[in-house]
């Protein structure tokens, strides 16, 4: 499962992705926002990332404005690894090489064609493990320390 969350610079792009993972048939959650009435982003961000590090989803998609501030509080919790990516080659390579769980993205950055672009290689690209699993494991060891 993905689980999906925006504040008010989001709200717009988010709405569009859950279209999105509708036709292609991927299951969701919103955790918010779900309106577009200014939100503190943080709240959503911990919200989506207690999703995944429960294990109710594996995946996570943040849209704030710059997708900056949403990474940024998505990375202060123990056990995700938030990418903002505005070019699919580095959604996809993230998943590959660093096991990103949460892709962050901007809504008033990229559009919403480019958006889906991200989404699909974020979501549709496995981790290849090997020698980036030891790279993940230290980012691991430096979280623990």
């Amino acid at each position: 499962m993905i689980v999906l969350g925006c504040d008010h610079g989001g709200f717009e792009l988010k709405n569009l992705i859950i279209e999105h993972l509708k036709e292609k048939g991927v299951e969701y959650k919103d955790v918010g926002c779900f309106t577009p009435e200014s939100v503190d982003y943080p709240e959503i961000a911990v919200a989506l990332c207690n999703e995944i590090t429960s294990g109710n989803a594996e995946l996570g998609i943040l849209v704030c404005g710059t997708g900056i501030g949403m990474s940024m509080a998505a990375n202060k919790v123990k056990g995700i690894r938030a990418a903002c990516c505005s070019d699919t080659f580095s959604a996809r390579l993230t998943r590959m090489h660093n096991n990103a769980n949460v892709l962050c993205m901007g809504g008033r950055v990229v559009g919403p064609g480019l958006a889906m672009d991200l989404v699909d290689n974020f979501i549709f690209t496995e981790f290849e493990g090997g020698r980036h699993q030891r790279r993940v494991d230290k980012i691991t060891e430096i979280e623990n320390a």
